[in-house]
């Protein structure tokens, strides 16, 4: 069986590798919580499996444990490596201006097209301390499972044979896929997934470590949860209520300072990626 899978085309291969993980660990997480949910909901009791779940499951992607033939193939595809300090900072910095020129990006949409709105009603039940540390742990959860899954497992081998640009795309289109489990995900919210996708995945091409993209992806799930909970707005939405349409109101002020506003970040961004380039060019030139 083993031989047979190593047979198939390596695009073949990753997809199914890093889709196997994110299954693995999202089920995992959903079935604490609906567990939790159901027995002693005041008392959010899941964490505790939860986090011993996440520590098996990071020790064995990266390499440990039985079947040791494949102990360096898991860690060499996770590609969990340290960073230094200032590699770190840079490239925090230049997610930080891609995920915000992505949320710009999303208010020009909101302009152009009805996007969807996500529903409360499923947490409404919920106490609230139990919910407040579900969204912790969910967006740790996320953050681990979804950026070993993608952008290491998925993203890695096909870097290797394929290129970036090939690889970045086409784990970025499936990352939004996966978000299709969720009810309120529409075709509509593609470029947001797929623009989110490609923020951490030049992040892991960049310095060879996902750890940069998880933490951002860990942090910036809390902030949306929160904001969710706090004032019912969903992260790709720029108010509560709805906004009206270019095609209703026509192109007002507020819709072209948007697209500049847009434009000047996507150019901050672009800086900030090509600074990032640099930085690990001349950092693995000293190492070597």
């Amino acid at each position: 069986m083993l031989s047979l899978f190593r047979r198939l085309p390596v695009i073949i291969r990753a997809i199914l590798t890093g889709g196997l993980i994110a299954i693995v660990g999202t089920v995992a997480w959903a079935l604490l919580v609906k567990a939790n949910l159901k027995l002693f909901p005041n008392v959010p009791w899941s964490l505790v499996p939860a986090a011993f779940f996440l520590w098996i499951f990071w020790r064995y992607l990266r390499g440990e444990w039985w079947p040791k033939s494949t102990s360096h193939l898991r860690k060499k595809n996770l590609r969990a490596n340290s960073l230094s300090g200032e590699v770190w900072a840079s490239a925090i910095f230049a997610g930080i201006l891609g995920l915000a020129a992505i949320l710009i990006f999303m208010r020009v949409m909101n302009r152009v097209v009805k996007l969807p709105q996500q529903q409360l009603t499923a947490t409404e039940p919920i106490p609230q301390v139990t919910l407040f540390f579900l969204l912790l742990m969910g967006s740790a959860v996320a953050g681990i499972v979804e950026e070993a899954a993608f952008r290491g497992y998925m993203q890695e081998p096909i870097e290797k044979r394929h290129g970036p640009v090939i690889a970045i795309l086409l784990t970025g289109v499936l990352f939004g896929f996966a978000h299709f489990s969720h009810p309120e995900t529409t075709t509509m919210l593609m470029p947001f997934y797929t623009g989110v996708a490609a923020v951490y995945g030049m992040i892991a091409y960049l310095t060879n470590s996902i750890l940069p993209g998880m933490l951002l992806h860990a942090v910036g799930d809390v902030f949306g949860g929160l904001d969710l909970v706090i004032r019912g707005q969903s992260e790709w939405q720029t108010s509560v209520t709805p906004v009206p349409l270019i095609w209703e109101t026509g192109a007002d002020n507020s819709f072209w300072i948007s697209c500049v506003i847009f434009i000047l970040a996507l150019v901050a961004a672009t800086w900030a990626y090509h600074s990032l380039a640099s930085l690990t060019r001349r950092t693995n030139n000293e190492c070597d």
